[in-house]
């Protein structure tokens, strides 16, 4: 089948990467469908403490990732022969804050039960299970690796046979009839499953991971640098996750009955990614070598993203109850009315992959940062008003409102203001008019 292509772009190019990325999407979809297993067979109450549970310890997690992944991809190209002190340096600085951060997510999560209004049961294993989960992954540094060495073919085969055994493990589980607690055991297993298989891979290739060194001064010298790209990756993380955490305040069956919807409308948020990153060296070309085209190339990408996610927003709106009732049956009462809101997030997280490209571009990372950050400022204060009055779909508003806000925040800047009116005219259509009538 021949996948259409993108006007302003080179086609073959274009048809090349998205082919490409077909496994890849393979195990998106693969993991979509054994979510939905997992939640109509742990009903709204325990889905929604796997959920809160999986988003709390999400949040402290972005601090262990200590944002080395492109400093490492750049340090390792720049400096070649120090690859063994560059990986080691940072597996070891990863393996020892997420070592830290295990305990204090543990104690963070007694201290807000304790002092919650409505605690319900503890689910202090369930949260030290989860948080384990980021020490595993200290392993991906490997990933950045083979990023370095134009080899990520090799992370994607890994990524694959993990999916596959991770739905086998979780349906496993669903047909024996097993309690929360295992579900929390197979997410943590995820990342057991993909360090080991990047290590092996790693050796595989010729290296070995026992060369790797420390250096105290190439410490210093990364973390120098990904400072600020720490509270960056915590202010993503807050802006994604806060409101299944803030949820948990009316109960987990409220958690679970928004992570529901929630899961559905997020289900392709790997669309853009994979679409933006096939055209983003195109885009930077451009830049360099024929302003008019490089804005024109933007355009097309705006106009491309509305016209994939408007026409998917307009029908879950209106279907979304249906949807609800038939991957849930009638577990998840009132997630078709949050699924119907949360969906038309769609469009402005589409759009801020897109533009979120071009501020890397021009090197406006500090805007980039900014806008997140507003983002998550913006969510957590409407939670704090419209939880309490309308529960999940108070969130949902939270949400969409909260993206359209970090997507339009361009428009606040003098010198991106020209790019967030790009944004408006595709979003409202009026460059796709335009191309309709010149035609």
């Amino acid at each position: 089948m021949k996948i259409p292509g993108l006007k302003g772009f080179d086609e073959a190019a274009f048809q090349k990467y998205v082919k490409n990325t077909g496994w890849l999407m393979f195990g998106k979809i693969l993991s979509m469908f054994v979510g939905f297993i997992i939640a109509r067979y742990l009903g709204a109450s325990a889905f929604g403490e796997l959920s809160f549970a999986d988003a709390f310890t999400t949040i402290i997690a972005a601090v262990g990732a200590l944002g080395l992944d492109s400093f490492i991809i750049r340090e390792i190209i720049n400096d070649p022969k120090r690859k063994e002190e560059i990986l080691g340096t940072s597996l070891l600085l990863r393996l020892s804050v997420n070592a830290l951060l295990i305990p204090l997510t543990a104690g963070i999560y007694l201290f807000f039960h304790r002092n919650s209004e409505q605690p319900g049961d503890p689910l202090i294993w369930i949260i030290v299970i989860l948080a384990f989960a980021s020490f595993f992954k200290s392993f991906n540094i490997i990933d950045s690796y083979f990023q370095s060495q134009v080899a990520s073919k090799y992370v994607v085969k890994v990524q694959n046979i993990c999916v596959i055994l991770s739905a086998a493990i979780k349906v496993f589980l669903v047909v024996m009839n097993l309690p929360l607690i295992w579900f929390a055991v197979a997410l943590t297993f995820d990342s057991v499953m993909l360090a080991v298989g990047l290590i092996i891979m790693y050796q595989a290739r010729g290296e070995n991971i026992l060369n790797w060194t420390f250096s105290k001064t190439r410490a210093y010298s990364l973390l120098k640098q990904s400072f600020p790209l720490i509270l960056s990756a915590v202010m993503v993380s807050i802006y994604m996750k806060i409101d299944q955490v803030m949820l948990k305040e009316v109960g987990s069956v409220e958690v679970g009955i928004y992570s529901a919807a929630a899961k559905i409308s997020e289900a392709w948020y790997f669309i853009p990614i994979a679409i933006v990153t096939s055209v983003f060296p195109a885009i930077i070309h451009a830049r360099k070598t024929d302003p008019e085209r490089y804005l024109k190339r933007l355009r097309n990408l705006y106009d491309l993203l509305v016209f994939i996610s408007l026409p998917v927003a307009v029908v879950v709106s209106f279907f979304g109850s249906d949807i609800i009732h038939f991957l849930y049956t009638d577990k998840y009462q009132g997630a078709g009315d949050m699924l119907s809101i949360h969906i038309w997030s769609g469009i402005f997280v589409f759009l801020g992959s897109a533009s979120s490209q071009y501020l890397l571009a021009e090197g406006y990372t500090l805007i980039s940062f900014q806008r997140t950050a507003l983002g998550a400022i913006i969510n957590i204060l409407l939670n704090l008003w419209l939880i309490p009055l309308y529960g999940g779909v108070g969130a949902s508003i939270a949400t969409l409102i909260a993206c359209m806000a970090t997507t339009f925040y361009l428009l606040l800047i003098p010198k991106t203001r020209a790019q967030g009116i790009m944004l408006l005219k595709s979003l409202f259509l009026f460059t796709a008019f335009q191309k309709i009538f010149k035609r």
